[in-house]
């Protein structure tokens, strides 16, 4: 299905903290509607927050004058949320976070956003442009693609295989 044939629904939401769920509930009832089980609809939750958030944050500096768009688009098997803001975008990507430094207070609690948001979905990326702004495309689908290796794990001895 192409962009033109998709459903979609588009919000606007103020740059104040506590309005990403305003976009964290819509997601969650079109894919509840869409047949996604409450796991996958958690995750997209969580990844449409910290979306969210840094759209706030850091692209449009919590100026309560600038919108968050987030546009998300539906076709039979996955659902494609935009967040756009009036930001340039990420400069370079964010490494992975160290959780053991993390857990053990050696490195602050934030910064693991798009660390999140990249373990959440199926698909992500950030598109940058600095004359009109950002945003941030996740995918989640109905049904991902099996080609992780599987691990099987025998009935007697515990032992993973695959």
């Amino acid at each position: 299905m192409d962009d033109e044939t998709k459903k979609k629904i588009e919000l606007q939401l103020p740059s104040r903290l506590g309005f990403e769920k305003v976009a964290m509930n819509t997601a969650a009832s079109v894919a509840r509607m869409m047949g996604f089980g409450d796991e996958r609809i958690e995750d997209l939750k969580t990844a449409i927050a910290e979306a969210c958030i840094n759209a706030m944050e850091h692209g449009n500096k919590l100026d309560e004058t600038l919108s968050v768009g987030v546009v998300l688009s539906m076709d039979a098997d996955s659902l494609e949320v935009k967040v756009h803001d009036t930001g340039s975008g990420p400069q370079a990507h964010a490494p992975a976070p160290d959780i053991d430094r993390k857990m053990h207070e050696e490195e602050g609690a934030r910064g693991m956003g798009m660390f999140l948001i990249e373990s959440l979905v199926d698909e992500v990326e950030w598109v940058s442009s600095p004359r009109s702004g950002s945003y941030a495309r996740m995918v989640i689908r109905l049904h991902p693609d099996q080609e992780a290796e599987a691990i099987v794990l025998e009935p007697n001895d515990g032992e993973r295989k695959g």
